[in-house]
């Protein structure tokens, strides 16, 4: 039997920066996404110190933030942003 999928909710801010990105980053960090679905803690990810449920991933040099909620499968996507300024705001 195979597992259910996770739902993958994007919040709006990182929404609005999805929409001012192209080319082949649009498409890899689009992709790291929808994995996400599949495989909430995939290989490579990293849980933010100082927070319960954070955990992060990289894509070049960009970082996908998000939250896991085990108990409904549900993963928040929070924050997208460029390596320096991903941690900013959490």
């Amino acid at each position: 039997m195979s597992e259910a999928p996770w739902q993958v909710i994007i919040h709006r801010k990182p929404e609005k920066i999805l929409r001012r990105l192209d080319g082949d980053v649009l498409e890899r960090i689009q992709r790291a996404i929808r994995g996400l679905a599949s495989e909430p803690r995939p290989t490579g990810f990293k849980k933010l110190s100082g927070y319960d449920n954070l955990y992060r991933i990289r894509v070049g040099d960009w970082r996908i933030i998000y939250a896991i909620e085990d108990d409904r499968l549900i993963i928040l996507v929070l924050e997208i942003s460029t390596r320096g300024s991903a941690y900013r705001d959490l």
